[in-house]
């Protein structure tokens, strides 16, 4: 029996990245000759870094790449810089394209607005996210560098023991656009149990990406097996992928269709082909279709 093979029409590139490379894409085209920088990877996906890299667009991780000459042209990508960054590129008098998420745009100017309430009281911003993230490296700096990262429960518990965090002052907690919400939840909670002063909680979480998690966890308990799909470096893709393999015993994580393994699938499976928020279609699609040509 043939495998019956369903891509997930939930996953695939979210609002902030098709802006972003789309964006890329018509530079790139109308400025054949030209280069255009991406400062750190502009989607955590090696098969389309490798793609737009052929159309020109080159990554740098620095601002102080010597290869950025004045006049050079630098894409600010979805995740969002600090203040300091824009800056630094006037400075060194470099074009700046703002590819920057417009929910991470918002989400950076209330930072910015409630560490200005909280630092007058001695209060204190908190951030549930990932440390050295591109995005939270971005919303430090709209705090002055002052806010708190906190990675999961067990981190915040410890906080609290030493001190790091106030128990009688204000807090303005909010989270990386990409969490778990339920992570989200339990972060929260546990630190309006833990605190006597006023905790304000904001939810920030992207609203499509909040959606997924219920329609992906649903996806993954309705088949056989499940193939997601993601670059290594994508927080986002980590989160999700653990999901699933927690809905579905028999999910297994690739980066393309060369890390398929026949002896996943047995003859008549029902098999789930689903991917990041920085998975590209086109990659959904090869995966799918070398899983639907497997000779079992």
């Amino acid at each position: 029996m043939a495998l019956k093979v369903e891509i997930d029409s939930g996953a695939g590139f979210c609002g902030g990245v098709i802006r972003a490379i789309g964006t890329a894409e018509r530079f790139l085209a109308g400025h054949p000759s030209g280069k255009l920088y991406s400062l750190g990877a502009i989607v955590h996906n090696e098969q389309e870094l490798a793609r737009l890299e052929k159309l020109g667009l080159h990554r740098t991780d620095s601002i102080d790449n010597p290869q950025l000459q004045a006049g050079s042209m630098l894409l600010i990508r979805a995740h969002g810089e600090p203040p300091a960054t824009y800056a630094a590129a006037a400075e060194r008098s470099l074009g700046v394209i703002d590819c920057t998420c417009p929910v991470v745009l918002k989400l950076q100017k209330d930072i910015r607005e409630a560490w200005e309430r909280v630092s007058s009281a001695g209060g204190q911003v908190i951030i549930f996210g990932k440390i050295g993230h591109a995005e939270v490296l971005g919303l430090l700096g709209h705090a002055g560098g002052n806010a708190l990262v906190v990675e999961n429960p067990e981190m915040l518990r410890t906080m609290l023991e030493d001190g790091r965090i106030r128990r009688d002052a204000p807090i303005e907690v909010f989270s990386q656009t990409t969490k778990d919400p339920e992570q989200y939840s339990i972060i929260c909670k546990l630190l309006c149990d833990s605190v006597q002063g006023e905790v304000t909680v904001h939810r920030t979480i992207c609203r499509q990406v909040a959606s997924r998690h219920s329609s992906l966890e649903k996806f993954a308990r309705g088949h056989d097996v499940i193939v997601f799909v993601t670059g290594k470096e994508s927080s986002n893709g980590k989160v999700l992928s653990e999901l699933c393999a927690r809905c579905n015993r028999r999910c297994h994580t690739v980066g393309s269709s060369r890390d398929i393994d026949p002896g996943w699938f047995r003859p008549g499976d029902s098999v789930g082909v689903s991917g990041a928020t920085s998975t590209p279609q086109w990659l959904l699609e090869e995966v799918a279709d070398t899983i639907q040509n497997l000779a079992l």
